[in-house]
Formats: C-alpha cells, sequence, structure tokens
C-alpha cells in the first residue's frame, strides 16, 4: 500500500481477533491476513489499492471491504494484478456483495 502512495503505520499484535472485532469484522469467513483501518473504513486482507480509492471516492454505507483468507494472486501474494477472486464490501450485519470481481 505504501507503493501506491498510502501512508501505512503497522501495529503488530498477537491478538488480532480482538482488534478485527473492535472494528466490526466478526465473521470468520470474512477474515484475512491484515486489518487495516482508514477514515472510518476496515479493511481486510489483500484488497488493491484501486480497490480502496474507490471506497474512499464512493463513501459507501458499509463497514468494509475485505479478500477473505490470502487470496494466490492478489497484490503481495506474488502477483501485482488481481486475478482469479472477489472483494467483498460487507456491512455492520454481515452481509457481504461482490465489490470487485477479478
Amino acid at each position: 500500500m505504501q507503493t501506491e502512495g498510502f501512508t501505512v503505520t503497522a501495529v503488530e499484535t498477537d491478538d488480532v481477533d480482538s482488534i478485527k472485532a473492535k472494528y466490526g469484522l466478526t465473521s470468520p469467513e470474512l477474515k484475512s491476513c491484515h486489518t487495516a483501518v482508514l477514515d472510518g473504513y476496515v479493511v481486510e486482507g489483500h484488497v488493491p489499492a484501486s480497490d480502496v480509492r474507490k471506497l474512499l471516492a464512493e463513501r459507501p454505507d458499509i463497514v468494509g471491504l475485505t479478500a477473505p483468507g490470502m487470496p494466490m494472486m492478489s497484490p503481495g501474494m506474488g502477483n501485482l494484478t488481481p486475478k482469479d477472486y472477489d472483494v467483498l464490501a460487507f456491512d455492520e450485519n454481515g452481509r457481504t456483495r461482490v465489490w470487485s470481481a477479478y
């Protein structure tokens, strides 16, 4: 995300589940490896920077975005161009919809 122009402050913790829960990410199916909080939204996992920019520009009424698990063809997982996975938007009730399909 830094190479995409975002300022990143990393906070390392062994208690990731409480951090995820604090920000409304409680459904196990939506969790991934990294949790970011920016401008009131949660971004979970290897969500492409273009999706984060779209989120911040459109400001939808959602909790955030997630790339559940660790998609092998996602930025940061060996591929700069997203391929073969979906980024999901999720709300406070855990309902999801596809935000971007790659």
